[in-house]
């Protein structure tokens, strides 16, 4: 299977705010810079996955008709991580304690009392498996930079733990609009 991973365009949102499940709105103008930027690269016909969250269903359903494809399929497991308390909160708003408490622990510690990265790892991984046993030729995903670090962690550690270590370490470098193919 051939994955085409498209992180949604840059968010209506200031700089330095932390987000995550927050679902922001993009600029049309945004998405019509990435539209522009990706069509040549996807395949035609092929089954768009979307998370729910408007940033990447917006795009996902602006690719369905010039690409030829079905309904797009939203899919939760595909959501951004949730930071809870932190979420729209300035990252230099949250106390140092919190921030260090987070970096002594990236795979399990819940930012904000929201969801670690083990949790994002055991959703992302159950549906790249069922993806894997459904053997399409190719998939585009539409979501989000840490859903994107996740499935590339999946694709090279076997156990949930070394997945979330593996994505949490990344460092945060998938930028806004890109696509990123593999094979798997």
């Amino acid at each position: 299977m051939r994955l085409f991973l498209i992180r949604h365009a840059r968010p209506d949102v200031t700089d330095g705010i932390c987000y995550g499940r927050t679902d922001l709105p993009v600029r049309p103008e945004e998405h019509r810079t990435v539209l522009t930027q990706l069509m040549q690269a996807l395949p035609r016909r092929v089954p768009i996955f979307s998370s729910p969250l408007k940033r990447c269903s917006e795009l996902a359903a602006l690719l369905v008709e010039p690409l030829g494809s079905k309904a797009v399929i939203h899919d939760t497991r595909l959501a951004e991580m949730d930071f809870g308390a932190w979420e729209m909160r300035a990252w230099t708003d949250i106390p140092r304690a919190e921030i260090d408490a987070w970096a002594a622990g990236l795979h399990s510690y819940r930012p904000g009392g929201g969801e670690s990265v083990l949790g994002v790892a055991y959703r992302v991984r159950q549906l790249l498996n069922e993806l894997q046993a459904q053997q399409p030729d190719s998939v585009i995903v539409v979501c989000h930079a840490g859903t994107i670090r996740v499935l590339l962690a999946c694709l090279s550690h076997s156990t949930l733990m070394d997945v979330a270590r593996a994505a949490a370490q990344v460092p945060h470098s998938i930028g806004y609009g890109e696509l990123i193919a593999l094979d798997c």
